[in-house]
């Protein structure tokens, strides 16, 4: 048997094709899988925070949200027990699960603005009640909030937050120690800003439901997207940053008035 040693081609090895294009492809692929990675754990983390026991969150609340709130809620004023009792009565009415409560805060000041956050803390300014029109249009606001806390929106807001906090850091090489004194830092900023549409869209349809249990009628909701519509085009308050008013949530309301009772009068608010 006769071996033979042919003599391999010069350039073999080498592609035909450019290598900056070798190397576009393979940074391309690079991307998508960590593009992908990103999707399945933030989608991951917003499903896992859902089962957080209610009790988990309002430890995690004591240790921020309360601790930067306490310095400015009027706990004693006439306004805040108006408040405390009429966000009672709409909780009831929503019939929250057992294990969740819920205590809204009455902040004195210009700003413009309510939310909810994490452990059941809801805050309302004087800047956003000294601008409604009726209780009506109060209790919208209120079962608006209430209904993002039944559906555990703060804390998967805060877990959608934390996960694009932490991608970002990972990205750019910041230490974990200013990762989490940013979070805590941002922590109002995470769960009040970051509801999706379709948590916007249930929470509206909660409030509705359950403005028309207690009032009979839900005449006043529509007053306060009036209102936010016309301070829109001029001087946006800060409560249309975490709840834009667009046409999609008036025509809601308005299916919504044509399905069920919409007659009735507004309460006026009380001397506050």
């Amino acid at each position: 048997m006769n071996y033979q040693n042919p003599k391999i081609p010069e350039g073999i090895n080498i592609s035909d094709e450019h290598p900056l294009k070798d190397f576009a492809a393979m940074l391309i692929g690079v991307g998508v899988f960590i593009v992908a990675a990103f999707v399945i754990i933030f989608a991951l983390a917003e499903w896992l925070v859902r089962f957080v026991p209610f009790e988990v969150e309002t430890r995690l609340a004591e240790s921020t949200v309360v601790g930067t709130l306490v310095p400015a809620v009027t706990t004693a004023s006439k306004t805040q027990k108006y408040l405390t009792a009429l966000t009672a009565d709409l909780v009831q009415q929503q019939q929250l699960p057992e294990d969740i409560s819920v205590t809204v805060h009455y902040i004195e000041g210009d700003t413009v603005n309510a939310y909810a956050t994490l452990g059941g803390h809801i805050i309302i300014y004087q800047g956003l009640l000294e601008k409604l029109p009726n209780e009506n249009a109060l209790a919208m606001v209120l079962a608006h909030e209430i209904a993002h806390i039944k559906h555990r929106d703060p804390i998967i807001a805060m877990g959608r937050g934390v996960t694009i906090a932490l991608a970002m850091a990972s990205l750019s090489g910041v230490g974990e120690n200013a990762v989490a004194e940013t979070l805590i830092n941002q922590i109002n900023f995470l769960t009040a800003m970051a509801f999706s549409r379709d948590q916007e869209k249930d929470a509206d349809d909660e409030a509705l439901k359950t403005l028309l249990a207690y009032y009979g009628h839900i005449k006043g909701a529509e007053d306060l997207f009036a209102l936010f519509q016309h301070h829109q085009s001029f001087e946006p308050p800060e409560f249309l940053s975490s709840h834009p008013v667009n046409q999609e949530r008036i025509d809601n309301i308005r299916l919504f008035q044509q399905a069920n009772n919409y007659t009735g009068a507004t309460r006026p608010l009380p001397p506050l």
